[in-house]
């Protein structure tokens, strides 16, 4: 049986068991079949005279049972015009159309949303108020890393991109929608969002009454491969690292660019909205412009994705109501608790600065100090963004010394992705909530880990003496349960049983080494 084949005979298994009557009735064809979460995608022939994409308003309504989603079509040039949809539920749907145009209203159709592949886990949401799930409640502990202008460096230096995340241990990239004109990236892009004719100025984004759709192409191609690859797009909308002119586009093409953006990629389970990075540096719009983008983007988006904006100095209100959770520029750990308490949201350090050796203060951390950062984030109830800036090393590509992961992708070169896969495991194995840090965030970084059927007596207990070296220990265990304790050397990636078993107040001696940590988990 070859694969078609088999496609057809899970097809027709799957349906049986959703719609019975249409699978008795016939195998449908498989274009009609999609995975839930996958992408059902509408594709339409229609006008292309005129401006198609100011003149066409185009929107699907699908429906399940007594349910119903609307969404935004798109023109995608020539004359093809497409819609896609997300489906969350598994079961029989259909779908109408709506358009001001004759030739695509009013078209209907069906599909079998069958369950899901075994890889994929529905979009990310916040979980627990602090943490983060997938849509099927698969935990999800966001371990991410920064490269801002991957997707326009050329195909060659994206696939090498794409094979070292493979390989690292990541599940969540900060990555900018817009080409970025900065140090260490001064390239001019393949592709433009807005076409630009010849002699469009520089500092002008072209015609930005339309879209170039190779542009949205290949962004789309981009994101798709990361999805396979398990891997969150935390897409920034907007930066100020320009020379193109579109950081100061007015705020109607601003809305009409995030309008097509979501209608063309809300659909792909592995999206978050990051409105801007580094907001404030952007002189041409105030906070105001971008709390309406903001709410912009949580009207339009109908599966209502991750959504949050990054800071430089003036920090955002995430307490907003059009925000899932903070995006910090800081390594200030120590008010995490207050801020977890504040806006009781998740806190995500996405710019904790970059291990490197770039003469500039954020770029040149140690291996050793950016591994700290992540568990100090870890053990405060939070999480990290990674980034590396090592401007020469040896797996640079010759002839491109400029090109660093942080802006460019390529290779990694630092000692802290691998301890910070090793701490990723090590919370994965250890609790499927998330750590709850303690209110007293000097108390040697003592976690919680929820989950215990037994307030008093957590599943876990996770402490990090960070540079504290003591020769032994008294730990307040809880009374009511035994403990077995490990210790974890987050630098040489060890985890170490201790003797006998612990509860109450409960002493052990340690080696007196620093950047040490204590594990106790239900003996």
């Amino acid at each position: 049986m070859n694969r078609r084949e088999l496609l057809h005979l899970t097809t027709a298994t799957a349906l049986a068991s959703i719609v019975p009557s249409l699978a008795e009735a016939a195998v449908p064809d498989p274009h009609a079949v999609v995975p839930q979460y996958d992408i059902f995608e509408l594709t339409l022939e229609g006008p292309s005279s005129g401006n198609p994409f100011q003149d066409v308003t185009l929107t699907a309504t699908f429906m399940l049972d007594h349910r119903a989603v609307t969404v935004d079509g798109f023109y995608d040039g020539g004359s093809t015009f497409r819609v896609r949809f997300m489906p969350d539920t598994v079961g029989a749907w259909t779908y109408k159309t709506s358009c001001n145009m004759l030739a695509l209203d009013g078209r209907t159709g069906d599909f079998a949303c069958v369950p899901p592949r075994p890889e994929e886990h529905g979009p990310v949401r916040v979980a627990r108020s602090h943490h983060f799930a997938h849509a099927d409640g698969q935990p999800f502990f966001p371990f991410g890393t920064t490269c801002y202008a991957w997707v326009h460096q050329g195909a060659p230096y994206e696939q090498m991109t794409l094979d070292t995340l493979k390989q690292a241990p990541f599940n969540k990239i900060r990555m900018c929608v817009f080409p970025k004109s900065y140090e260490y990236n001064h390239n001019e892009p393949e592709f433009y969002p807005f076409p630009r004719p010849t002699g469009t100025p520089l500092a002008t984004p072209g015609d930005t009454a339309r879209f170039d759709p190779a542009f949205f192409h290949h962004l789309e191609m981009r994101i798709a491969q990361l999805r396979e690859l398990g891997i969150q797009a935390d897409l920034i909308l907007f930066h100020p690292y320009d020379r193109w002119g579109y950081s100061s586009m007015s705020a109607k093409t601003d809305s009409r660019y995030v309008r097509y953006l979501v209608a063309r990629l809300a659909a792909y389970s592995n999206i978050w909205w990051s409105l801007a990075n580094e907001f404030d540096l952007m002189k041409a719009k105030s906070t105001s412009d971008f709390t309406d983008l903001l709410h912009l983007v949580q009207q339009i988006d109908p599966y209502q994705h991750l959504r949050s904006i990054h800071y430089s100095k003036t920090m955002y209100d995430y307490g907003s109501p059009a925000v899932t959770h903070a995006s910090l520029q800081t390594y200030d750990f120590a008010s995490a608790p207050m801020w977890l308490a504040s806006w009781n949201k998740p806190n995500c350090f996405d710019e904790i600065q970059y291990e490197g050796d770039l003469p500039r203060r954020w770029g040149n951390l140690s291996g050793q100090e950016m591994t700290r950062r992540f568990w100090l984030a870890t053990v405060s109830g939070c999480y990290a963004t990674h980034g590396e800036t090592f401007l020469n090393h040896p797996d640079t590509v010759e002839s491109e010394d400029d090109k660093i992961w942080w802006s460019n992708g390529g290779k990694l070169s630092g000692t802290s992705p691998a301890r910070i896969g090793f701490l990723r495991k090590l919370l994965e194995s250890t609790t499927t909530t998330g750590l709850e840090a303690p209110s007293d965030p000097y108390y040697l970084n003592a976690v919680s880990l929820s989950g215990s059927d037994v307030k008093a007596a957590p599943k876990a207990i996770l402490y990090y003496f960070d540079q504290h070296q003591p020769i032994q220990y008294t730990f307040p265990l809880p009374e009511t349960a035994s403990y077995k304790a490990e210790l974890i050397d987050p630098w040489d990636m060890t985890i170490a049983a201790l003797p006998g078993t612990h509860r109450g107040k409960a002493t052990l001696r340690l080696p007196a080494r620093p950047s040490l940590g204590i594990r106790f988990t239900l003996a």
